[in-house]
């Protein structure tokens, strides 16, 4: 893809199925379709959408627990997705991951993971196969500012400067790990400098612009692909709904939410479309009157799907060897 106009209006496309998309699963948990929790990725869709559309479909990503727009991004079906959180069977994980454990093998999804810091070990670990077998592919590691704190990431890190892995670690950096503001946590203003310890490069970009955050994953990719190496990504956005649905947030400052919400990246990137005449008033609409209705769709499949049988509880779990035996 060229930054022409189709490519310009795939990011918001892709922004907008995102957002849209969190908006209707939370709407769906309280209609009672979605049981459990929801941790949601409203206003960071500009680093998962930047991010993905500068890797390959053979490229791999691990996720976080705010996960569904990761997938969404890297081109995943929103049906499935629905399904997933609704425990239904053709859910991407057949209804037994729910919102904090996706995973598409073949779309390269490795997993979300609801353990904080855990897709460190899992993308280094890619990144060491697609170097071992001279493939020229890459792993890209989402993870949020509360991650970079835990020892996966320096062991992950150190790893990956020694052996100068094909990875990108791309930190969407919402200010609060959890509830946790990041300077209370870290004496960085600028995280991205923890790069230099590990002998890679660092750069930290606006995360509410996706084609900021394209353009730094695209330099970072083109570099892995040719042995240079990892490279760490800082993307600094916010989140517009609390760590989880039902928090309180408390945490907040006074009227730190307003100001972000002038930065929105939704809004900004289609008053830019309209300013540049990149896409009509019409165009724009027809993309975000589309999403809506295969938002409608999602939710019909998902309410309509069955749920997993009790005889498939352990399909998947262990796997029969080659003399029968299961471990």
């Amino acid at each position: 893809m060229t930054q022409g106009k189709e490519f310009l209006l795939e990011i918001y496309r892709r922004m907008v199925l995102v957002r849209e998309f969190e908006l209707r699963a939370i709407e769906e948990r309280r209609r009672g379709l979605i049981p459990g929790f929801i941790h949601s990725c409203v206003g960071q869709e500009a680093s998962a959408v930047g991010a993905c559309l500068a890797l390959r479909k053979e490229d791999v990503i691990t996720s976080t627990h705010r996960g569904h727009g990761h997938l969404l991004a890297k081109g995943g079906e929103p049906k499935y997705m629905m399904a997933e959180l609704a425990a239904k069977a053709p859910g991407y994980c057949k209804g037994r991951g729910g919102s904090l454990h996706i995973s598409d093998f073949d779309l390269g999804i490795l997993g979300a993971n609801g353990i904080v810091g855990g897709g460190f070990p899992a993308a280094a670990g890619a990144a060491l196969a697609f170097q071992m077998r001279k493939e020229e592919r890459v792993a890209l590691c989402f993870f949020g500012d509360g991650a970079i704190n835990e020892g996966t990431f320096h062991e992950a890190a150190n790893l990956a400067g020694v052996w100068k892995l094909p990875v990108i670690f791309l930190l969407e950096n919402n200010l609060y790990g959890e509830g946790t503001p990041q300077d209370q946590a870290s004496p960085l203003e600028d995280l991205a400098i923890r790069a230099s310890s590990y002998a890679f490069p660092g750069v930290s970009v606006d995360g509410n612009d996706p084609l900021a955050v394209y353009e730094a994953t695209q330099e970072a990719v083109a570099r892995a692909r040719k042995g240079g190496g990892a490279t760490l990504v800082e993307c600094k956005t916010y989140r517009f709904r609390g760590h989880y649905e039902g928090d309180p947030q408390v945490y907040r400052k006074p009227g730190e939410m307003a100001e972000w919400m002038k930065k929105d990246p939704i809004p900004t990137f289609r008053e830019k479309l309209l300013k540049d005449k990149t896409a009509s008033e019409n165009e724009v609409k027809a993309v975000e009157d589309g999403i809506r209705q295969v938002l409608d769709e999602a939710v019909a499949f998902a309410t309509q799907a069955p749920v997993p049988q009790v005889e498939e509880a352990l399909a998947g779990v262990y796997a029969d060897t080659h003399n029968g035996l299961v471990f």
